[in-house]
């Protein structure tokens, strides 16, 4: 599990062949080895300007975008060509010929929709595709035998690409050279252990590298490497796979299946049965079936969900998956982890205590070789580094990385008088065996919220299995971590918003309570050691259910823990920041990532936070609900408005009876009850946390709202039919037929709006008004063919609407008891 200190050379062996030089000369690029493997004791110095321009020349570029976000067209496509556009285009058409323009407002209603979409969804690309610009990875590429940060679409074939901990293999490649090079390939292969890399193996893209260091050289980029295939796919911008939207789909495709026989024997009725004037038929027909397509639902969720990514976007949020606002608004339980989120990456060594009888100098002096011996020190060794800059003309021979999994780090050094040495720096109840005396001292000090890493001096060699085995314990270095500010106020919002946060940190188990303690959190006395959890699933799930803070926790344990968590009905979320989070992160229902964390964790999840803060977390969480609070709610309106035109016109088709509305009553139904209002209350704050069940929920309300309202309004068209006779009586009845179903419609948009608020009383008094001026004006009666006839049926049309109303009210509540969602 070590690299052996090695003399490296600036240039090739002699007579040695490069990697560059053997793709330059047509070697043959095998799967497995598609370069020469390069001697151990060689280190690629990279292309020169001349080779890369040459390559970028012949296209042998990694072209594979780093957010593939729709295309301006894709957006156009997507919301222009659909299956009720197409519908409701051929009725417009249809209407432009038959009907007067106001017969036809639908379609320029729809029109100013869809543009109102495409606007929409084309600043949320473009906001996405800037953040996306902002948190791109930048691998360190040597050219010219320098190394600098280019974009990963600027790699080329045959470039020289290094590696630190954190960092995703971007490309596939054969390594140059490895420096306790560990691999994590279990995103490709599932196999969660690290392989050990040497020089002349192959790296492939989608792993990445969880200790040690190395460069490699690219041999497939672009589309050439089939993980960045997936990488691509994976990370595409797109509206679907969502309950919600999968949801709405279902609706929709049973919409469809009701409207066609529907529509069918409502033009037989009009046409043939009736046998009317064809224009007047053909319009009342129309009139009939627009109604039916909820339109404006599909248009409102792709509007919100845009609206919330350029939202967030003003937050520093990078959304990598539109779902994941959904997702994150349905979340119960969010699982973070302590370095990084809760406390800041920075460290400071704030005491060293030396142990039996050790030299103070002496322990600075191996502290400072160990800072020295590594080229990729982590937070904790970067602040050993600070305080203890190295003096000693100690040479290091033999090198141990840091890994989560080990929890320690090492190194063998040759100290210049002749003596060797081999030194390990890690967790303290990790190195000593339980019940040293030391360890009670520790204990002390994790109370405090402090961390404390042991420096020991083994007696083996550092590639022995066993090198922690008998360590011979030296000095206690006491690190002060930085609690960021933010964290406190964060876990208090969500434990308001009844979300359980459960603080899961490979540090020790008491230090990290002492941390979550001092934050205010739930439960943070009750710390639980990892190491002492369960096995089996059943049982971790019942103690994590019962436990907010857990230490000492293992990759794979985190990764577990979420399962364990999903396994009880659970909806988590992970927030994490380091190579030790990726598995947890890509197993989670969301992953989120903070943007200064390895690029690793970037790649897998969901959402990233590109400022760092934990403050933001909160504006996700809402904006989520908000999206789905709110749709659930606008869902109602136009789902009762299809229940109801689709019964309608089963009552007229089996009646026999004259379709009684027009194309213009429905639009300005339409515009009243469900479109001005739904936008508004589509963007409105709202902090109920997502149930699922999406459908269940809205058609609970939408069937007996749209039945009620049908009945109301057929009802009162029958009543008069009866009470009116002569040529005008059509109209008359239509007008009275238009204000149940005005009033009663308006009722079930009361009752959505609710909790009321001064904006939403101020919102549906205004549509009442609307409609008032519409009865009113002469220009608008005309316009509408809306006119009132005397005072005796305009009256009962009033009271069969407030019947209608009390109905709905009883039903809804009734609903609420006895199907709660």
């Amino acid at each position: 599990m070590t690299q052996r200190a090695q003399t490296e050379s600036e240039g090739p062996e002699p007579g040695g062949t490069t990697a560059a030089a053997a793709i330059d000369a047509g070697a043959e690029l095998d799967p497995v080895h598609p370069v020469p493997p390069p001697s151990p004791r060689f280190k690629p110095a990279g292309l020169t300007t001349a080779e890369v321009a040459e390559r970028v020349a012949r296209g042998d570029v990694n072209d594979v975008p780093v957010r593939s976000s729709r295309s301006t067209a894709d957006i156009v496509r997507g919301n222009v060509f659909t299956r009720f556009n197409a519908i409701i285009g051929l009725l417009w058409v249809i209407m432009l010929f038959v009907a007067p323009i106001q017969d036809s407002l639908f379609g320029f209603v729809i029109v100013a929709n869809t543009g109102i979409g495409i606007i929409q969804e084309l600043r949320a690309k473009k906001t996405l595709d800037g953040l996306a610009v902002i948190g791109e990875a930048k691998p360190g590429v040597r050219r010219d035998g320098r190394t600098a940060e280019i974009s990963t679409s600027e790699i080329v074939l045959g470039d020289v690409i290094e590696l630190d901990p954190g960092d995703k293999v971007v490309v596939d490649g054969i390594l140059g050279e490895a420096d306790g090079l560990e691999i994590d390939e279990s995103l490709l292969t599932g196999e969660a252990d690290p392989v050990l890399k040497k020089p002349g193996d192959p790296v492939m893209s989608g792993s990445f590298v969880v200790a040690g260091g190395g460069a490699f050289t690219a041999t497939k980029v672009g589309r050439a490497a089939y993980a960045a295939q997936l990488a691509e796919e994976a990370s595409r911008f797109t509206l679907v796979h969502s309950e919600l939207r999968s949801g709405i789909s279902t609706i929709l495709k049973y919409v469809t299946w009701m409207m066609v026989p529907t529509s069918i024997g409502l033009i037989v009725s009009q046409l043939i049965v009736k046998d009317n004037n064809l224009k007047d038929s053909l319009a009342r027909t129309v009139g009939g079936i627009v109604p039916m397509i909820p339109e404006g639902l599909v248009l409102l969720t792709s509007v919100a969900f845009a609206i919330g990514v350029i939202r967030l976007g003003r937050k520093q949020c990078l959304v990598q998956e539109l779902p994941a606002i959904e997702g994150l608004a349905r979340v119960d339980v969010v699982c973070l982890d302590k370095t990084g989120t809760l406390t800041e990456g920075g460290m400071d060594v704030t005491e060293l205590r030396p142990l039996g009888g050790a030299e103070t100098a002496h322990v600075r002096k191996v502290l400072g070789a160990l800072g020295e011996s590594d080229p990729r020190p982590n937070a904790s060794l970067q602040a050993i580094i600070d305080a203890y800059p190295d003096s000693a003309e100690w040479r290091c021979t033999e090198s141990l990385p840091f890994s989560s999994a080990r929890k320690y780090s090492g190194a063998s050094f040759s100290e210049g008088d002749g003596e060797n040495s081999t030194w390990l720096l890690g967790a303290p109840d990790v190195l000593l065996p339980a019940g040293d005396p030391v360890l009670d001292e520790i204990d002390a000090l994790n109370e405090q919220g402090l961390r404390v890493l042991l420096l020991a001096r083994s007696a083996r060699d550092l590639d022995d299995a066993a090198v922690a085995t008998g360590v011979r314990p030296t000095a206690l270095v006491v690190l002060e971590q930085r609690l960021r500010p933010d964290a406190a106020d964060t876990l208090r919002y969500f434990e308001d918003q009844n979300v359980k946060a459960k603080v899961i940190s490979g540090d020790n188990a008491v230090s990290v309570g002492a941390v979550a303690g001092k934050l205010g959190l739930p439960g943070a006395t009750n710390t639980v050691d990892a190491r002492t959890l369960p096995a089996d699933q059943s049982g971790m799930a019942q103690v994590l259910d019962e436990n907010s803070v857990f230490g000492r926790v293992s990759p794979q344990q985190k990764r577990d823990m979420v399962a364990a968590l999903q396994s009880r009905g659970h909806t988590v979320a992970m927030t994490g920041d380091g190579v030790n989070d990726v598995l947890a992160l890509k197993d989670a229902d969301i992953g989120v990532s903070m943007g200064s964390g390895s690029e690793a964790t970037r790649a897998v999840a969901q959402i990233v936070l590109l400022n760092n803060s934990f403050s933001t977390l909160p504006s996700v969480v809402a904006e989520g609900r908000r999206v789905i609070g709110n749709i659930t709610r606008v869902a109602t309106l136009f789902l009762t408005k299809t229940v109801y035109s689709v019964l309608l016109a089963v009552l007229v088709v089996c009646s026999q009876v004259e379709y009684p509305f027009l194309p213009r009553h429905l639009t300005l139904l339409s515009t009243l009850t469900i479109g001005i209002p739904a936008f508004f209350l589509a963007l409105a704050p709202n902090k109920e946390r997502a149930r699922p069940h999406f459908v269940k929920r809205v058609m609970r309300y939408a069937i007996p709202g749209g039945v009620i309202a049908a009945a109301a309004t057929f009802a009162t068209y029958l009543v008069a039919r009866h009470h009116y006779s002569g040529p005008d009586a059509l109209s008359a009845e239509t007008s009275v037929a238009t204000l149940t179903l005005f009033l009663t419609s308006m009722w079930v948009l009361a009752i959505i709006a609710r909790p009321y608020t001064w904006w939403r009383v101020a919102l549906v008094g205004a549509m009442g008004l609307a409609f008032l001026i519409v009865l009113v004006v002469p220009w608008l009666q005309q316009f509408f063919q809306l006119k009132l006839v005397g005072t005796t049926m305009p009256w009962t049309a009033v009271g069969i609407a407030a019947a209608a109303a009390v109905l709905i009210e009883f039903t809804f509540r009734q609903v609420d008891r006895r199907f709660p969602a």
